[in-house]
């Protein structure tokens, strides 16, 4: 792999398909079943686990975490290039994206934010001044300007349950990033999570997508 910063790596992608999953520092997260494996069955066991996870974590931890992540992906290139950048509002148990905000705004850089629509996200423009409206799941949404042109974001940062080192992701189960990154043609996607969430392996299914970089 080749390293961008502390905490920040360009992984190559490798092949899902071992028996254990564990965190980074070797805890054992769970056993992952091979035998009549599901996919769906095992993420939904996983997400399960991380839950009990993030909440074995104060506030105050996750807070001091999130701000020592959201440093490590202001020092790579990508973010630094990067001008049309999309974010997330976070919710209490994923990483902070504050300082991310408030980063972007003082290097011009133009902001989006995904909105729930249905099954799907659409993207609006968010700046310090735009109002902030309750979306689905409780989770804020900008009242800004509709993006209908999804090839100018260079930089997509992604929430996520838990990742791999080789890039996979996994999500709350909706589906909505799988089905929106895909249109963002021309923008790395950067996974974001706490160094707890990078796991050795994760169940993996054909329409889950990849990650170019994940920094915890």
């Amino acid at each position: 792999d080749e390293e961008i910063g502390a905490g920040a790596h360009l992984f190559d992608v490798d092949k899902f398909g071992a028996e254990w999953a564990y965190t980074m520092d070797g805890s054992e997260v769970g056993e992952l079943e091979y035998e009549n494996f599901n996919a769906a069955s095992a993420k939904k066991t996983l997400r399960q686990q991380m839950r009990r996870l993030k909440a074995s974590y104060t506030a105050a931890e996750l807070a001091s975490m999130s701000e020592d992540v959201e440093r490590r992906l202001l020092h790579t290139p990508f973010w630094q290039q990067a001008r049309n950048v999309l974010l997330y509002s976070a919710l209490p148990d994923e990483v902070s994206t504050s300082l991310l905000l408030s980063s972007a705004w003082h290097e011009g850089k133009t902001v989006w934010l995904p909105v729930v629509v249905g099954d799907n996200l659409i993207l609006r423009s968010c700046s310090s001044s735009t109002p902030m409206l309750e979306g689905a799941f409780g989770i804020s949404e900008p009242d800004g300007e509709l993006l209908t042109d999804l090839s100018i974001i260079d930089l997509a940062v992604v929430p996520g349950m838990a990742f791999t080192s080789d890039g996979l992701r996994l999500g709350r189960g909706r589906g909505y990033y799988d089905r929106l990154l895909p249109r963002l043609v021309q923008a790395r996607h950067i996974g974001l999570c706490f160094p707890f969430q990078l796991l050795r392996e994760i169940p993996c299914e054909c329409h889950d997508r990849r990650m170019c970089c994940v920094v915890c």
